[in-house]
């Protein structure tokens, strides 16, 4: 079922994604600068932020390319946004 709604919903739910994971990005940028450890803080970052988004894109593909697609259409709108 992959009706127009559907798809809508996956490419709202693909923004989100995109805001979590680059509102991440940002914050983690900004607390780079005061970090005692700076490694840690970006390399843990990076593997919340991506196992996040991966999980996110996993729930809502639900086994479909069409979803899939419209998610990772949201989550690239998003990128051009806030770049």
């Amino acid at each position: 079922m992959n009706d127009p709604g559907v798809l809508v919903l996956a490419a709202v739910a693909g923004a989100g994604l995109g805001l979590l994971y680059f509102g991440g990005l940002w914050l983690t940028v900004r607390r780079l600068a005061g970090s005692r450890r700076p490694v840690l803080l970006f390399g843990g970052s990076f593997l919340v932020r991506t196992a996040l988004a991966v999980a996110g894109f996993y729930l809502v593909m639900d086994g479909s390319i069409a979803r899939a697609l419209a998610c990772l259409a949201g989550f690239i709108v998003v990128r051009q946004v806030l770049v």
